[in-house]
């Protein structure tokens, strides 16, 4: 029973299941033969990078070699990591983790982006730590508490700290990871910069123990919610040392969107109702003010006004966000306003003007970007609406005929004559591929409905894993929730063998003793336990808000009634 209470509300992002294969054959779409052209796309860009770019960041299609770009770490390995365990290749998956361990090193004199760093190296580095046991890495004992791979996204986040030391806790976008911030680095940063940490640092803090990396993404995510405007909107670059909008743009698009992602998505990991909150408050200040006519425009902060009528191709991940917090109805009118912009292009310009129904100049490419796909599979496991598998055939007939090049996969420079760019971004391998695999897979384990999963043992105690729930960080790096409870004890557990211990060393001669349940089974400390106690205290204070189930609500089952002192094992019989 108590087994079945931590599944059932684990698995809140698939509650919405219909039988399989409705739909689809409705239509006539073979579903098996598009994930095999999907498996062979990824193995086509993927074995090209590793012989003409590796270790170079990225692969440069059209000459056949590679490029660094976010930094020096052989990012598309690292993106691509995780995409491996999904298309089944373990024997790869467990290659590549011994040669990230031996040649990545983060003690580099480079400029690198703290944001894409944090998606991409860390959310990178993360999933698969907690993927390895699954992928058959032989892991260490104390996984998932430590292991190599945690020690180097851990190793590569407290590289970025450095920019979060400004008056107002918003970080710098730019950090050098051998120096720090720069002197004379620009203090404006865009709002997703700011917004898009609490996934993966609340992560490593909980899996670590040390509380930092969730505490500076907190007081950023909080940082812009006070500095809203009194409509209720946030602009797209903000000043981190004054805290005064430079760019007053409002927006669901570039610059901001996965602030807003990273709301729904940290209030689902963490159980947290303080940010679905702020999530819901702007999504009703976004309703009033940009959408029109189920597109959503960019207006002035401020008063409301529409500043550009332009539908940007990184919106398209609205429609799934929306899937997520139970929007269906809404989520697939914005999603097929999307797709006919892709039915007239083959694929989604960068900017595409509504009202003239066209490309906007110098805006006109395709870097194969992920957005739509990854909603159509977000809304295909809620809907099983033929029309998203419709998606995903039109992306794959697209990107094969207009992208393929001998080397890989190239980006698309411009949608209206099919021009190429000599760059094939990590994100192709690490979101595009594995959206389009996982929309026609689906009985991958990521789609798990919680009737499998592992039992860890932990030096905490049994640990459930590989239920299902995966929460995705922007770059599509699959986080399973359950494991923030694996690396700390909860506070009423805590408590109880406290407890327990006083009770039977003055009770020594009595028979019979009976634990003390905590009040509520549920009820989680979201704070980790720390030497430091105020951090204990804060942590504390916030979780006092956070008591009710509601859908973001996946507690952990209860503590066992028996207790193993000194390899002896009491019961509350004994």
């Amino acid at each position: 029973a108590a087994m079945q209470r931590f599944l059932g509300p684990l698995l809140c992002l698939w509650a919405l299941r219909l039988p399989a294969g409705t739909g689809a054959a409705a239509r006539g779409l073979d579903v098996a033969s598009y994930r095999e052209r999907v498996r062979a796309m990824f193995y086509h860009a993927y074995e090209h990078y590793l012989e003409s770019a590796f270790p170079y960041d990225e692969l440069r299609p059209l000459t056949c070699d590679g490029q660094d770009t976010w930094g020096s770490f052989s990012l598309t390995l690292i993106d691509a990591l995780d995409t491996l365990l999904i298309l089944g290749n373990v024997s790869e998956f467990q290659r590549v983790v011994n040669v990230l361990q031996e040649g990545v090193d983060f003690d580099i004199d480079v400029n690198a982006s703290v944001f894409e760093t944090n998606i991409r190296v860390v959310g990178g580095l993360l999933s698969a730590h907690l993927l390895s046991r699954k992928a058959g890495v032989e892991v260490e004992a104390g996984w998932p508490c430590s292991g190599p791979l945690l020690r180097m996204a851990e190793e590569a986040a407290r590289k970025l700290l450095p920019a979060f030391q400004t008056p107002t806790g918003m970080p710098y976008g730019t950090v050098n990871l051998l120096h720090g911030v720069n002197p004379g680095e620009t203090p404006v940063t865009c709002t997703a910069g700011i917004g898009t940490f609490i996934v993966e640092f609340a992560t490593l803090s909980h899996l670590t123990g040390d509380p930092v990396f969730e505490d500076v993404a907190r007081k950023a995510l909080k940082a812009l919610w006070k500095n809203r405007s009194d409509i209720g909107l946030v602009g797209n670059h903000i000043d981190v040392i004054t805290a005064k909008w430079v760019a007053q743009d409002a927006g669901i698009g570039a610059g901001v969107d996965s602030y807003f992602e990273y709301l729904v998505k940290g209030a689902i990991l963490l159980q947290d109702r303080e940010l679905m909150s702020m999530f819901l408050e702007y999504n009703k200040a976004i309703k009033n003010y940009t959408k029109f006519d189920d597109w959503y425009l960019w207006v002035q902060m401020y008063k409301g006004t529409v500043s550009m009528p332009v539908f940007q191709s990184l919106e398209a991940y609205w429609p799934g966000l929306q899937s997520l917090i139970g929007d269906v109805d809404n989520a697939m009118r914005t999603f097929l306003n999307y797709y006919t912009v892709w039915k007239q292009f083959g694929g989604l310009p960068e900017f595409y003007n509504i009202p003239q129904g066209y490309t906007v100049d110098k805006r006109e490419g395709y870097p194969l970007r992920p957005e739509l796909i990854e909603s159509a599979m977000y809304l295909y496991r809620a809907t099983r609406d033929p029309t998203l598998l419709e998606l995903g055939r039109d992306a794959v007939e697209s990107i094969e005929k207009i992208s393929k090049v001998d080397c890989g996969f190239a980006t698309i420079k411009d949608l209206r004559d099919h021009r190429l760019d000599n760059r094939m971004e990590s994100f192709f391998l690490a979101e595009t591929v594995k959206y389009l695999y996982l929309l026609f897979d689906p009985d991958n384990f990521i789609h798990n409905d919680g009737s499998d999963f592992d039992v860890v043992v932990t030096p905490y105690g049994e640990c459930v894993l590989n239920a299902g729930g995966y929460i995705f960080n922007t770059e599509a790096h699959p986080i399973d929730p359950a494991a923030l409870h694996c690396c700390r004890k909860r506070k009423e557990e805590q408590w109880e063998v406290e407890d327990l211990m006083r009770e039977f060393y003055s009770r020594k001669k009595t028979k019979k003793f009976t634990l003390k349940r905590p009040p509520d089974y549920g009820e989680e400390e979201n704070a980790k336990d720390s030497k430091d106690a105020s951090s204990e205290k804060a942590g504390e204070k916030r979780n006092s808000k956070k008591n009710s189930h509601s859908l973001l609500s996946c507690p952990s089952q209860s503590f066992n009634s028996k207790l193993a002192v000194l390899g002896q094992v009491f019961l509350d019989n004994t």
